[in-house]
């Protein structure tokens, strides 16, 4: 049987030269980072920028995430503050992207940005992206690798099953740590919490000694995240419920639900963690198994799981 996953390469130096050498060219890379897997490109090309949104089928208002392997490197496109060095010192690399006023000669492509005069920015922990971006001598801008709105990737056979061939090269990094996208804060201005990941709010507000909420109400979008309806396995769902209806895909959370065919546990262990790390992979494979509805038990809204629910809530719009 011929092997429908052949774009899905071992990480290795010979294939380390050959991804470098790919995104020098302008090529676009499925690629692992902690928080879910990634469509990279070269961010200083306006060419190869325009090819992940279209790929990806992206609304050009939705900006991209810059990833970076050095501080020296960001400050060559983005004005940096107080409030970033205590935030970097403390998070960096990991799961949080910054959005920061772009420097006025900034490489960085206009289209990335989505012509804001901000940009999104972080310095993600995984080795080998890490790798890559030590390799190369531009930022990578990496969306999630998956058409728009719909569900991340967490695994590299995720990402084929997206794009089959039209991606010449997945890196396989096995499944992602994390499983959701990181915290975005703006510091263009008082901070905000854009969109909540795995650094909570409560955890920013202890480094900057604020009080630190969850922005809900802009309009202007200046990070992924934030557009109405995402993450979406494009099936009907219905949150925190108690039960499901006769023949419904039924989420739950902990060991007081009876397990069934229709039943798909997040944690039995009541973990966090384990449930935002389960949460794309159960979206998969419940549409892959073809059912009509969704119903979801209310998960606790603490830690990471602020970060679950507002996922929820974005898809079940």
């Amino acid at each position: 049987m011929k092997n429908i996953y052949s774009n899905i390469l071992k990480f290795n130096n010979s294939n380390l030269k050959k991804i470098v050498k790919y995104l020098k060219k302008g090529g676009l890379v499925g690629i692992p980072t902690e928080t879910v897997y990634g469509l990279a490109g070269n961010a200083y090309s306006d060419t190869t920028v325009k090819k992940i949104y279209q790929i990806k089928k992206r609304p050009s208002k939705n900006p991209l995430i810059i990833h970076y392997y050095s501080l020296a490197e960001l400050e060559k496109d983005a004005i940096l503050n107080k409030i970033f060095f205590k935030l970097y010192k403390k998070f960096c690399p990991g799961p949080i992207t910054f959005v920061l006023r772009k420097k006025h000669f900034s490489n960085i492509s206009v289209h990335a940005s989505s012509k804001l005069k901000t940009i999104a920015v972080r310095f993600p922990d995984h080795f080998i992206i890490k790798k890559i971006l030590k390799k190369i001598p531009f930022p990578l801008a990496i969306p999630s690798a998956n058409k728009s709105g719909g569900v991340s990737p967490t695994s590299p056979i995720d990402v084929a099953d997206e794009f089959k061939k039209k991606l010449k090269f997945i890196i396989n990094g096995g499944s992602c740590k994390i499983g959701l996208e990181s915290t975005v804060v703006d510091l263009t201005g008082k901070l905000k919490i854009l969109r909540p990941g795995y650094i909570s709010g409560k955890k920013i507000g202890q480094v900057i000694h604020v009080k630190v909420k969850l922005n809900k109400n802009s309009k202007k979008i200046k990070s992924p995240g934030m557009l109405k309806k995402h993450y979406s396995p494009d099936i009907p769902m219905k949150l925190n419920q108690k039960k499901s209806g006769k023949d419904n895909a039924f989420i739950t959370f902990g060991k007081n639900y009876k397990k069934t065919r229709h039943t798909f546990n997040l944690s039995k262990k009541s973990n966090l963690n384990e449930a935002a790390k389960n949460l794309y992979k159960t979206f998969r494979k419940i549409k892959k198994m073809k059912y009509k509805k969704i119903s979801v038990v209310k998960i606790p809204n603490r830690g990471i799981g602020i970060a679950i629910n507002d996922r929820l809530k974005h898809a079940a719009r």
